[in-house]
């Protein structure tokens, strides 16, 4: 039964029950030889009551039924529709709308608290179709990636194959191609390996305490031999204690070393390319600057190379590869070792990465 029906129950009960009673006793009454000196008294009483008495009395009764009835009436049924509007435009899809109550009853915070889930529900589609356009954006760039090396290593094997490279040089040149362009492929992914662990929290963190100028003089002497075979030259420089500690992942903190040498390496000028390491003492943490002399990041690009899928006009663009995630995974990584990491950069001077660790203390 529909709460109008109910109300319009509840309005004939408060009216007509009353009136039915009275002119019930007073035709009973009426009709009665009642001796008793409490039923005559009433009989007197009731027998005394003039029509224009009753009709007040019933006019009364109609005023005071019908302001309680619409009291009720618009403190429930307004709330009521405004939610069953509501349910009806989520399960058409439609999250365009506002639902707040008005007032401090109970139907007014359920109103409130649907429109809490509404706006839940709209943020959560929002970053639902966000995520969506990242992964679409990740495949495309991850296909547009990986077609350059398939070609080449489509082309140098077909080469090896027709007897193109006919001395033993030029043959380890192509196989040597061949492998540096395998190397890039399986560096790409797992790079979209490392992207779906991000969005599951599942990277698979070993830390460890690390001596930090161990690890990173000898991270840098790995860098800078591959560095040297594309004529860019390393310097690294440490002011730290011999002794700091870092707890840490030693595997991922590479990854973040690697991440931030490739994209140095990638938009580097046509300048003789360097890239400066240096070590500093930060207080309660260590900060690690990895700068280079490239083509650098626009001003209005540096707040966002940090984003997933970000990629600038200039120092970002699409020419250069990359899937776009780098960065980001690099930011994930720092941040999951209580660290921070920011970059400063002028276009044609170069960009400098900086990135703070904790230090461990006993």
């Amino acid at each position: 039964m529909k709460i109008r029906t109910r109300l319009v129950l509840a309005f004939c009960i408060i009216i007509f029950v009353p009136i039915l009673i009275v002119f019930t006793a007073y035709m009973l009454l009426g009709f009665s030889n009642f001796t008793s000196e409490t039923m005559l008294r009433l009989k007197e009483n009731l027998s005394g009551l003039s029509v224009d008495a009753i009709a007040s009395g019933a006019l009364i009764l109609i005023l005071t039924a019908t302001i309680l009835i619409l009291w009720i009436y618009k403190g429930i049924v307004p709330n009521i529709r405004k939610l069953t509007k509501a349910a009806d435009c989520i399960k058409e899809g439609d999250l365009e709308f506002n639902i707040s109550g008005n007032g401090v009853d109970e139907l007014s915070e359920l109103c409130d608290t649907f429109e809490e889930m509404r706006i839940r529900l709209k943020t959560s589609a929002e970053q639902r179709l966000e995520d969506e356009n990242e992964q679409k954006m990740l495949i495309s760039n991850i296909a547009h990636d990986l077609k350059t090396p398939i070609t080449a290593i489509k082309g140098y094997s077909e080469g090896l194959l027709d007897g193109v490279a006919n001395n033993s040089k030029k043959q380890e040149e192509y196989v040597q191609t061949i492998l540096n362009k395998a190397i890039e492929m399986d560096n790409l992914i797992n790079e979209l390996t490392l992207y779906s662990n991000l969005d599951t929290s599942r990277i698979p963190y070993n830390f460890q305490k690390i001596n930090i100028s161990d690890y990173f003089q000898d991270c840098t002497c790995d860098i800078s031999m591959d560095l040297s075979h594309k004529n860019i030259k390393l310097i690294y420089t440490n002011y730290l204690d011999p002794d700091v500690v870092c707890i840490a992942d030693p595997e991922q903190l590479a990854r973040v070393v690697n991440n931030i040498v490739n994209n140095s390496v990638k938009y580097r000028g046509e300048k003789d390319s360097k890239i400066v390491f240096s070590l500093h003492d930060a207080g309660d943490f260590v900060q690690i600057d990895i700068k280079d002399n490239g083509i650098g990041i626009p001003k209005e690009d540096l707040p966002y190379i940090f984003d997933r899928m970000y990629r600038g006009d200039q120092s970002r663009n699409t020419s250069a590869g990359g899937s776009g995630i780098g960065l980001s995974i690099v930011k994930r990584i720092v941040e999951d070792h209580e660290g921070k990491i920011w970059a400063s950069s002028n276009v044609g001077k170069g960009t400098t990465m900086s990135f703070v660790l904790k230090k461990y203390k006993q």
